[in-house]
C-alpha cells in the first residue's frame, strides 16, 4: 500500500535504511558508469590519436580521436529514450542493472580492439561502435540513478542533497579513471602506449560486479510502486513527454551549456592541449585532475544541499555565471605555462560546474511528471551531449587551431554560460514542492 504522497508505508527505520540503499546503490552504480566513460576520454587525449589514426598529423589525429569521442555523446540521447522508455514502463531498478551491463561490457571490448598496425582503419571503426554502446548505456543510466535516489527522500527539504548523490558519481568516477591510467602509466612507462592503456579498460568487468551485486539490493522506489498501484504506467512515454512537455526537455538540454560543454574542456580537451602545446607531462595533468576530482566530492553534494535552502533555480544561476567568468582565468593560468598556476587552474575548474552540477538533478528531474519521468528528465538531460559535452573539445581543439590562444575557448565558454543563464532562469522550479502527483510542469 502506498500514501497519498507517494512513499510506502514502511516504518521510519526501514525506510530510511531503503534510501540509505538507494542513494549507495545510485552513486556506486554511476562511479563505475562514469569511470567507463572517462577512461576512454583520457586515452582519446593521451593515446588514440596515435594508436588509431598514426599517419596524421598530430592536430588531425587529435580531431579525430575525439570524433570517435564525440559519438558517445550522440549515443546518450538514444539511450535515453530506450532505457527512459523501460524506466517509466518497467521500473527504475530494472533499468538500472541493463544501463550497467550495457556499459561495463562495451568498456571491456575497448580493451580488446586491435589498433592500426594490426587492421588498419577498422580499429578505429570497432572503437566508434564501442564507443556508441557506452553512451547508449550511460544515456539510459542518470535519470534512472537520479529516480531511484529522489524518489525515495522522504518529505521536500531535502531532495537536492539526495538527488545530487547520484551526481557524486561523475567525480568518483573521473577520480578512479584518473588514478587507474595514472597508475598503469607509472608501472607500464614505456609500453603504456603499446598494452598499458588497455588495463583499466579490462578492470571494468570487475566493477560492473560489483556495481551488479549492489543494485540488485535495492527496492522499487515508491514513486513508481504508487504508479503501479493506481495503474497510471504510460504506454508510451517518450512519445507522450514530447507532446506534453517539449519545453521542459529543450531547457534542460539547453541549461546544461555552461556545465558540460567546459567539463569535458576541463577534464579530455586539456590532456591534449597541456601535454602537446604546453609539453607538460602526461603524469601532471592526470594528477591535477585527479585533485579537482577529489575537491568535487565535496562542492558536488554541498551545492545540492545549498539548493534546498536557496531554491535549485537561484543556485544554478550562480553557478553559470561563475562559469561564464572563470573561463578567462583559467585560460589565462594555463597559459602562463607555469607548472604551479596550470596545476592551481586544473584543481579549481570543477567548482563552477559543481555549483550547477549538484542542483542540476533535483532541478530537471523535479520539472516533469512522475510516470514520465525517467523518459523526460533523460532525454532533456542527454540531448545536451550532442550540443554542449560531445562538440566541446572538438570545438576548444579548433578554436585553438585558428587562434593559437586559450581565450578563444574562454569566449566560448562564456558562450555557452548565457544560454544556459536564459535557459536556467525560465525552468520551473519545483524546491520544496510535492513531486508524486501528477502534473504538467508548467509554473
Amino acid at each position: 500500500m502506498v500514501t497519498a504522497e507517494g512513499f510506502g508505508r514502511l516504518p521510519e527505520a526501514e525506510h530510511g535504511a531503503q534510501l540509505r540503499k538507494a542513494v549507495i546503490a545510485a552513486t556506486v552504480g554511476t562511479t563505475i558508469e562514469w569511470y567507463d566513460f572517462f577512461i576512454y576520454g583520457t586515452a582519446a587525449g593521451l593515446v588514440f590519436g596515435k594508436l588509431f589514426f598514426p599517419n596524421e598529423d598530430p592536430l588531425t589525429a587529435t580531431l579525430a580521436a575525439f570524433g570517435t569521442y564525440f559519438v558517445g555523446f550522440v549515443g546518450r540521447p538514444i539511450g535515453a529514450a530506450i532505457f527512459g522508455h523501460y524506466g517509466d514502463r518497467i521500473g527504475r531498478k530494472a533499468t538500472l542493472i541493463a544501463t550497467l551491463m550495457c556499459m561495463g561490457l562495451a568498456t571491456f571490448a575497448i580493451a580488446l580492439v586491435p589498433t592500426y598496425d594490426s587492421i588498419g582503419i577498422w580499429g578505429a571503426v570497432i572503437l566508434t561502435i564501442l564507443r556508441v554502446i557506452q553512451g547508449i548505456g550511460v544515456g539510459g543510466e542518470w535519470g534512472g540513478s537520479v529516480l531511484i535516489s529522489m524518489e525515495w527522500a522522504r518529505g521536500h527539504g531535502n531532495r537536492g542533497l539526495v538527488a545530487s548523490w547520484p551526481q557524486f558519481g561523475v567525480p568518483a568516477g573521473l577520480f578512479l579513471s584518473n588514478l587507474v591510467i595514472l597508475a598503469f602509466s607509472a608501472w607500464a612507462g614505456d609500453n603504456f602506449l603499446s598494452w598499458g592503456w588497455r588495463i583499466p579498460f579490462l578492470l571494468s568487468i570487475i566493477l560492473v560486479g560489483v556495481g551488479l551485486w549492489v543494485r540488485l539490493g535495492i527496492l522499487e522506489t515508491p514513486v513508481f510502486q504508487k504508479l503501479m498501484s493506481e495503474r497510471k504506467i504510460e504506454k508510451a512515454p517518450i512519445a507522450e513527454v514530447i507532446r506534453r512537455q517539449p519545453r521542459e526537455i529543450l531547457l534542460s538540454a539547453l541549461l546544461r551549456m555552461a556545465e558540460q560543454a567546459p567539463f569535458y574542456i576541463f577534464t579530455a580537451f586539456v590532456f591534449a592541449y597541456a601535454t602537446r602545446t604546453l609539453n607538460m607531462s602526461r603524469d601532471f595533468v592526470l594528477t591535477a585532475v585527479l585533485c579537482a576530482s577529489v575537491l568535487s566530492f565535496v562542492t558536488i553534494p554541498l551545492s545540492g544541499h545549498i539548493s534546498d535552502r536557496i531554491g535549485r533555480r537561484k543556485m544554478y544561476l550562480i553557478g553559470a555565471a561563475v562559469t561564464g567568468l572563470f573561463g578567462f582565468l583559467y585560460f589565462g593560468m594555463i597559459d602562463t605555462a607555469y607548472p604551479s598556476a596550470v596545476f592551481i587552474a586544473i584543481v579549481l575548474s570543477l567548482i563552477p560546474h559543481d555549483m550547477m552540477y549538484g542542483p542540476q538533478a533535483a532541478l530537471i528531474a523535479e520539472a516533469f511528471t512522475p510516470r514520465l519521468r525517467y523518459s523526460g528528465a533523460s532525454l532533456g538531460y542527454q540531448l545536451a551531449s550532442i550540443i554542449a559535452g560531445g562538440p566541446a573539445p572538438l570545438i576548444a581543439t579548433a578554436l585553438f587551431a585558428a587562434y593559437q590562444s586559450g581565450y578563444a575557448i574562454a569566449i566560448y565558454i562564456a558562450a555557452c554560460a548565457v544560454v544556459s543563464l536564459i535557459s536556467a532562469a525560465l525552468m520551473p522550479d519545483y524546491t520544496g514542492q510535492d513531486i508524486s502527483a501528477e502534473y504538467d510542469g508548467t509554473q
